[in-house]
């Protein structure tokens, strides 16, 4: 199901194509801007939220001849994003398919808009956005994510010692360093349990196989891992003694 932005300064035009794009079955939602000022400033606000947030877009059917920045303006821009949205253009002039082509358009649609031609450019962006995902989904269990200095890298769940909340964020720690992320706690809890990560707190959560030491102190108990030692709430005190004397064989 895909999440879409159509950005057309002639109403008229914008108002046809969302009702066509809305009538698609494989389409989830229809947005629409005036203009590639607002068109940028959604998409980024998309980029930055993640592909999981509602206000993600997946794809963005794009007129070429606007006032101030034109559509192929919007594509140079994007192209410097770090996960942009796809592109389909749909435009009344065909001189410019070479160009769209060699910014990595998915389709070019001519107008008038044929209900029959748009459905062939939704199935086109449905199949990258299915690779995509599949790619994401593959990688997923063994690497995350992050954003270093507009840059997606790749970090191996096995380098990573602990992930520490903050807010709606996590900040995963490693050996060479920090990386903050847009996944809460709990997903990551949920996700990487199998790879023997585990609860300590509401705020820390941490790979068994990197706690270096448990501390009991005066009734409370803390791990140390690396340099960091976190404290170990009072519910999650006896199910990690039990998993670590169970991984230890004691």
């Amino acid at each position: 199901m895909l999440r879409v932005l159509a950005v057309d300064d002639e109403e008229p035009a914008l108002e046809e194509l969302l009702y066509l794009l809305r009538a698609d079955p494989r389409i989830l939602s229809a947005e629409g801007a005036t203009g590639a000022t607002e068109a940028l400033r959604r998409i980024g606000g998309a980029v930055d939220a993640g592909p999981e947030d509602p206000s993600a877009i997946d794809v963005v059917f794009l007129d070429i001849h606007m006032a101030g920045l034109t559509g192929l303006d919007v594509a140079q821009l994007l192209a410097g994003f770090a996960a942009p949205p796809l592109i389909v253009f749909v435009t009344a002039h065909e001189g410019f398919a070479v160009h769209a082509f060699d910014l990595k358009a998915v389709d070019y649609v001519l107008k008038p808009v044929r209900r029959e031609r748009l459905a062939e450019a939704v199935r086109r962006v449905a199949e990258q956005v299915g690779d995509r995902s599949a790619s994401v989904h593959d990688a997923s269990a063994d690497q995350v994510a992050v954003e270093l200095a507009g840059v997606i890298r790749l970090v191996p769940v096995d380098d990573i010692a602990y992930a520490e909340a903050q807010g709606d964020y996590a900040r995963l720690h490693t050996e060479a360093g920090s990386h903050l992320v847009r996944i809460p706690l709990t997903t990551l809890e949920e996700r990487w349990r199998s790879r023997g990560f585990v609860r300590i707190h509401r705020r820390h959560l941490v790979a068994l196989n990197r706690i270096d030491e448990l501390r009991l102190d005066a009734g409370s108990m803390s791990v140390r891992i690396g340099d960091a030692e976190l404290a170990v709430s009072r519910r999650h005190t006896r199910a990690l003694r039990d998993l670590l004397m169970r991984q230890t064989g004691r």
